[in-house]
């Protein structure tokens, strides 16, 4: 049975392959599947929607069968059948000889799991930490390389790559920069909830990459902690930078001003993505947007 509904996005019929802790915050899940071979993507911050299964459910419930209305279909569900749907980012993706895409990794963020365990924790965040080889799931993504999903996008006169992102946009800032050519100048300001989370990122660039430590504490809503550094710092000298700012939407809004107002930066050389908002479940986002 084939899962797909609509290029350049379809249905990707997977299993968990591997699972791997990362740290207090973080754990790599392995997918894979025959399906993938159809699964194109170019993007460095790649984003994907997850379908997982309820506790109790062998595979999640999505009505592939009503083709293009799947999403009408699944939206009158019952809360407790239909599956649970997130946003992410793709780690890596790796291909056969034939570039047909073999397995690919999604970092999962264990919001209220881990040292700071508390019932806070959502349901796919209570899944990644209890997933196991076997366990299926739907991916929604890409069959077109080259799509509307991927936000990083550097002008090619780029001198400076301006990055921040919280934990969960660290999965696509390790990506990004892995891609960075030797040379390439970079400044990158990373916020996570523990120091174990804090790891050394590959790339050949020229980057200066500042860590800030929550230690489990909750951030404010549009105050990171990289407000008062990005602030005081002087940026290195660029004549044209790119920007690239993902995480919690408020902190991202509020950095936004700071690099365009107050760095001077070109608003159309700043790409900015809210992964999540606090206090609110995507469920929540969807409704208001």
């Amino acid at each position: 049975m084939t899962t797909a509904v609509a290029a350049p996005f379809r249905f990707f019929a997977l299993r968990v392959v591997t699972t791997r802790r990362l740290g207090p915050s973080l754990v790599r899940i392995t997918f894979a599947g025959p399906e993938l071979r159809d699964f194109r993507s170019d993007g460095l911050d790649q984003s994907l929607s997850l379908f997982l299964p309820h506790p109790g459910q062998s595979e999640p419930v999505v009505p592939l069968e009503l083709g293009e209305d799947w999403w009408r279909g699944w939206r009158e569900l019952p809360d407790d059948v239909r599956a649970v749907m997130r946003s992410y980012t793709l780690r890596e993706l790796r291909t056969d000889s034939r570039g047909r895409t073999t397995e690919v990794d999604i970092d999962f963020v264990l919001h209220g799991i881990g040292p700071d365990t508390s019932l806070r924790a959502g349901p796919a965040s209570r899944w990644a930490a209890g997933a196991s080889a076997g366990d299926r799931v739907l991916l929604l993504g890409p069959a077109v390389a080259d799509n509307r999903a991927i936000r990083f996008r550097p002008p090619e006169d780029t001198d400076l790559v301006l990055i921040w992102a919280d934990e969960t946009a660290l999965p696509a800032t390790a990506a990004v920069l892995e891609s960075l050519p030797a040379g390439t100048r970079a400044r990158v300001w990373l916020e996570v909830p523990h120091s174990g989370d804090v790891h050394d990122l590959a790339t050949e660039a020229d980057a200066e990459v500042t860590w800030f430590v929550r230690e489990g504490a909750d951030a404010a809503q549009d105050s990171p902690l990289a407000l008062g550094s990005l602030r005081a710092d002087r940026l290195p000298p660029a004549e044209r930078p790119y920007v690239w700012i993902a995480g919690e939407s408020g902190c991202v809004k509020r950095l936004r001003r700071v690099f365009v107002d107050e760095h001077g930066i070109d608003r159309r050389r700043v790409t900015f993505v809210g992964y999540w908002r606090r206090g609110m479940t995507e469920e929540q986002l969807r409704e208001e947007g």
